[in-house]
């Protein structure tokens, strides 16, 4: 059974101005196996084809690095050995900030341990409030360095409500630009469509939104939506650097949001029960459900509607190359049922992004599940015996390996729990 706790983790990234490939690079992997998140946020030395070569090497160390029994801090070392050092700026190629995270099957605890090289200092809130919390500065001693290389470190727990945010100096430093800063007006800290006044950063010495001011703008956001998701919280962060910059990006531009909170949970129903039994169980399950639900097959729909005593619509939608999603009363979404769960499950597989797809079924299908941390599926198992289509029970049997396919995608490129059952 899934626990009522769950650990949201994501990130939004704009590219440099000018730039088709981004030197910031961000990698999150869970261990099979092992209740062991890593998250890596890596900056490359400039930008571009270079700049994604040193980040991508960087952040892959440092995730094989965190699941190894090597402690975190020394493993920041052994990458800090790895990486050149610019010879004309005498600073790494890289820098990073890697959050460790172990947690218990229950989530009764969940456990950080923090590393930061040269990348904006790190941010945590209990709600709305900024946590300050001790780091262990450790400078490393490579012959290398012609200036002082410090890596901090940290370990803390994490419970309800509590968040980790981490960023790129695209952020902390947006409003540079290679010539003046553009003249702003001011204006409110959160919900303005102008821009905020852009101050010098104590924390960087250069001019630009400065960490202190991204810390007053995040809270902020969580005084006025506590219950924002990771996802659009980084959203949010990302957008207004990016005004900062005149919607023309001066870096690469990057944010991480951990947060720890209540799951929101989706049902998604395909295929025809077993028996009538246990269509009205099915009943049950959906009417006593807790989270959206999504309908997968029109067969399925026929069945869900007459047990709920509703009626299946036409719906409207812009369905593109899939055949139309319909509407029953109380359900989020209703969806054919073959050729719709293969196309979600390839979209999944090559992790497209949601603005690449076309407006189809399949988008608000994926859409719904990327707004989700908990996935169950209730898989019907009979074959219809109400048709002569000789095909249908190979598409039956074709059925099992396209969900087998999205709770792998779902678990290992989205780090979603899922769960199947069998009716």
């Amino acid at each position: 059974m899934m626990n009522n706790v769950c650990i949201d983790i994501d990130y939004q990234q704009l590219f440099k101005h000018g730039q088709q490939i981004g030197g910031d690079v961000f990698l999150l992997e869970r261990e099979p196996g092992s209740n062991i998140i890593t998250a890596t946020l890596s900056d490359g030395l400039g930008s571009g084809v270079k700049a994604n070569v040193l980040a991508s090497l960087t952040s892959h160390m440092a995730n094989k690095l965190s699941f190894s029994p090597i402690d975190l801090t020394h493993s920041a070392e052994i990458i800090m050995d790895t990486l050149p050092v610019d010879k004309e700026k005498g600073i790494s190629y890289a820098t990073f900030t890697i959050a460790k995270i172990v947690y218990a099957n229950d989530k009764s605890f969940i456990n950080v341990s923090l590393v930061e090289y040269d990348n904006p200092a790190s941010m945590r809130f209990s709600g709305a409030t900024p946590i300050q919390w001790k780091k262990t500065a450790t400078r490393l001693h490579r012959k290398t360095a012609v200036k002082p290389e410090i890596v901090y470190s940290s370990h803390f727990n994490m419970d309800i409500g509590d968040r980790l945010i981490y960023f790129s100096d695209g952020v902390a430093q947006a409003g540079v630009s290679l010539g003046s800063l553009p003249s702003r007006k001011p204006a409110s800290p959160y919900g303005s469509k102008r821009a905020p006044v852009v101050k010098q950063s104590s924390s960087t010495g250069v001019l630009g939104w400065g960490e202190n001011n991204v810390r007053d703008f995040i809270a902020g956001i969580l005084e006025k939506k506590p219950d924002i998701s990771s996802r659009d919280l980084t959203r949010e962060i990302v957008t207004q650097a990016y005004k900062f910059d005149n919607y023309k990006a001066n870096d690469d531009i990057t944010c991480v949001a951990i947060n720890v909170r209540k799951p929101r949970r989706t049902l998604i129903v395909t295929g025809a029960p077993r028996s009538r039994e246990s269509d009205k169980k099915l009943k049950g399950i959906i009417e006593n459900y807790e989270g959206n639900v999504i309908v997968c097959g029109g067969t399925t729909a026929k069945i869900v509607a007459r047990e709920l005593g509703k009626a299946v619509l036409s719906d409207k939608s812009p369905s593109g190359a899939l055949p139309p999603s319909s509407i029953i009363e109380g359900i989020d979404l209703v969806t054919e049922g073959m050729l719709t769960l293969h196309v979600v499950s390839e979209r999944l597989n090559k992790k497209t992004l949601l603005k690449q797809m076309p407006e189809d079924p399949a988008k608000r299908f994926i859409k719904i599940l990327r707004n989700t941390d908990q996935v169950e599926f209730v898989v019907g198992t009979k074959i219809n015996d109400e048709t002569d289509d000789p095909n249908l029970a190979a598409k039956i049997g074709i059925r099992f390996p396209l969900i087998d396919s999205i709770v792998r995608a779902l678990e290992t490129n989205y780090l979603k729990e899922v769960e199947v059952r069998y009716i």
